[in-house]
């Protein structure tokens, strides 16, 4: 069964679309809205979403996979992603990281049994000034310390 978008994300499409002078300039806010739609971009996803930007699917695949705020599997309600290059590394990222890994009970690229949270570790996160840093969904969390991932955590659970 083909994947479309609801009326209203159709309407927010071409919205969409109308700010671009070329349909592949859009690629990514179409990405974006399809994730949000559907929750994860699944082959059938990215083939409507090729199909309906003219676009060969290696492109859109290509994209995807290039990104890691895009999701190709499911995920939990809470994706936490931990910043692990140079500047949060030496900053205490990886004790961040098995903090997280032992409070939920998961191995980075995990979700919990309850599908409430899953982790991953990404590349730069772009605050190397306040690192180590941590992104839940779309709220960026700074200069962590573990009493901070604690705290954070209790008041998503």
């Amino acid at each position: 069964m083909a994947v479309k978008f609801s009326a209203p994300v159709e309407r927010e499409f071409k919205e969409i679309l109308s700010r671009y002078p070329h349909k592949e300039a859009a690629l990514l806010p179409v990405l974006h809205l399809a994730q949000r739609e559907f929750g994860v971009l699944s082959d059938e996803v990215l083939e409507q979403v090729a199909g309906l930007m003219d676009l060969p699917l290696s492109r859109v695949k290509g994209v995807v996979s290039f990104y890691t705020l895009f999701n190709t599997r499911e995920v939990g309600r809470y994706v936490i992603r931990v910043c692990h290059t140079l500047s949060c590394a030496l900053n205490g990222a990886e004790q961040v990281i098995e903090h997280i890994k032992n409070r939920l009970h998961i191995e980075v690229g995990e979700t919990t049994p309850d599908k409430k949270f899953t982790l991953l570790e990404c590349e730069c996160l772009g605050s190397c000034n306040t690192a180590p840093v941590m992104q839940i969904n779309d709220r960026y969390y700074e200069n962590m310390t573990l009493e901070q991932v604690d705290q954070i955590l209790d008041s998503l659970e």
